[in-house]
């Protein structure tokens, strides 16, 4: 009697259990949600921001006018030509050689270790270390 209780029990539970699809629906309209959603994702993003709208740089870019774009910008040029020559001069053609260099006030060593080729580079002058890795 259990037995046949039981199996009536599972044959109704299989014609009266439904199941749903699960579907997934987008919130940002972005891609694809609902427009009406964009205003409350703009105030939980305004809500969520660490900067200031008080660091306005474009003033930076309205100060300089063509000319001294130019003249900054071909400073920049000469220095790195300079110190591209440099480095040639120290290192010849080939690849960086491990060893201690000396640039002014900058100390370089350079050591090959299993990661690869390591820079450190000491600015003697304040004290600040840099450290490059070069994988292999």
């Amino acid at each position: 009697m259990k037995t046949l209780i039981f199996f009536f029990t599972f044959i109704a539970g299989m014609f009266l259990g439904r199941s749903q699809q699960l579907v997934y629906k987008p919130i940002n309209p972005a891609f694809g949600g609902d427009t009406f959603n964009y205003q409350w994702l703009l105030s939980s993003a305004n809500a969520q921001n660490q900067f200031d709208e008080k660091n306005d740089y474009s003033s930076l870019l309205d100060d300089l006018d063509g000319l001294d774009s130019f003249s900054e910008s071909l400073n920049r040029q000469i220095l790195s030509e300079l110190s591209r020559k440099l480095f040639e001069d120290q290192f010849g053609e080939g690849s960086l050689q491990p060893g201690n260099y000396l640039f002014g006030s900058l100390y370089l060593q350079i050591t090959t270790t299993a990661q690869g080729l390591m820079i450190n580079i000491l600015d003697t002058n304040t004290g600040e270390q840099s450290e490059i890795v070069i994988p292999n």
